[in-house]
């Protein structure tokens, strides 16, 4: 991962600790969350690729944000040849679940930037010596908080985007372990969680300021 890559995530997260993961929702209701999630002020929202219905969403989405000055990124890309897929679609950044080279070096290719997924010391330091420096942890509630803590000691550099079973019960722990950004889904379509989330936000605004 170059300076720039880096950069450019570092500036696509820097609005929201929080992250919309929309998988396989459809169009009406992707769209509905992602208006919920970019109202809320979560600014990154991401679509996982695994169907033709998750490329129209993407392709959609993607229109929308960018004419809000937002965008949308690609999620769940395994192989190589997503990521032209996903660039056609109007991804701005690209999410895998685990790490492949392969996949690193196709989305350098098409100047996109990408988390991989690592879940274990031995992928971290491997994606570390690849140049990555953001970095999914995948699966986060699996992981636990505390994997966090003790990884950030031999990684001190690296960002985390948590993903996996995070909700407004348990956010604000993942956070307080390190995790830079924590991803959540069907919390955003309930009114209690979205309050909760709410709270998180302007909690970790008055943090920065």
């Amino acid at each position: 991962m170059s300076a720039a890559e880096a950069a450019r995530l570092e500036e696509l997260f820097a609005g929201s600790p929080l992250m919309a993961i929309l998988r396989g929702m459809g169009m009406e209701r992707s769209l509905r969350l992602a208006e919920t999630a970019w109202e809320l002020g979560v600014e990154a929202v991401e679509v996982p690729l695994q169907t033709e219905e998750d490329e129209r969403v993407l392709r959609e989405l993607a229109t929308r944000a960018a004419a809000n000055g937002r965008s949308v990124g690609a999620g769940t890309i395994l192989h190589p040849d997503q990521v032209d897929v996903a660039r056609a679609a109007g991804a701005a950044y690209l999410v895998s679940p685990g790490l492949d080279p392969r996949v690193l070096d196709a989305a350098r290719a098409a100047n996109l930037p990408i988390l991989p997924g690592v879940a274990t010391p031995s992928e971290v330091q491997l994606a570390v010596s690849l140049g990555v420096v953001w970095m999914k942890a995948f699966p986060a509630t699996w992981l636990g908080s505390g994997w966090f803590r003790h990884i950030r000691g031999p990684f001190p550099d690296v960002q985390f985007v948590a993903t996996g079973g995070l909700d407004a019960a348990n956010v604000t722990e993942f956070l307080d372990a390190g995790v830079r950004v924590a991803a959540v889904g069907s919390a955003l379509e309930d009114a209690a969680q979205l309050e909760r989330l709410a709270d998180v936000l302007r909690s970790r605004a008055s943090l920065t300021h």
